[in-house]
């Protein structure tokens, strides 16, 4: 969770999926009224009623698991994706984006998050941590966090100068 006075420093926040695909339920629940209407079976409740409470419960159980797994909130002390949070003083570079099908060691290391892989949807974004290790940040607005994270190991770690 984040701390109430990091709330208002927000720099950059995914929600991971929106509520509004819930409306699904009521929609095919509707379907199924009107289906049954125009097949002349007249209007019975209870095939539109187990569609919508089906297709309504199915969705929002999606919904709330990747709000939880697939958000992505930056902060500038705390990078969380999913459930992990890395602090930002963990972040030690992030390596440049990849020009056209280019294939670079990072692509491989693991990715930030309790997922298995970069989510659907989502590109990886290579970060360099600590410890010599290599990990992949990964969000859909991607060049806005690269952005942000850029920002920030600016902030902390000044470019060199160019002689």
């Amino acid at each position: 969770m984040t701390q109430p006075n990091e709330q208002a420093n927000v720099l950059f926040y995914e929600p991971g999926a929106s509520w509004w695909w819930v409306s699904a339920g009521p929609l095919a629940g509707i379907a199924m009224m009107l289906i049954q209407m125009s097949a002349g079976l007249g209007f019975q409740w209870l095939v539109p009623t187990v569609f919508f409470v089906l297709v309504t419960s199915f969705v929002a159980v999606q919904v709330k698991a990747a709000r939880i797994h697939t958000s992505v909130e930056l902060t500038p002390t705390v990078l969380r994706q999913g459930a992990e949070r890395t602090p930002i003083d963990d972040i030690v570079r992030v390596y440049p984006a990849p020009e056209g099908n280019e294939e670079h060691q990072w692509m491989s290391a693991r990715a930030l998050g309790e997922l298995t892989g970069v989510p659907k949807g989502r590109t990886g974004i290579g970060v360099r941590l600590s410890n010599d290790r290599t990990a992949q940040a990964w969000a859909r607005k991607h060049r806005q966090l690269r952005a942000q994270l850029v920002h920030l190991m600016d902030e902390r770690i000044p470019p060199e100068p160019k002689s």
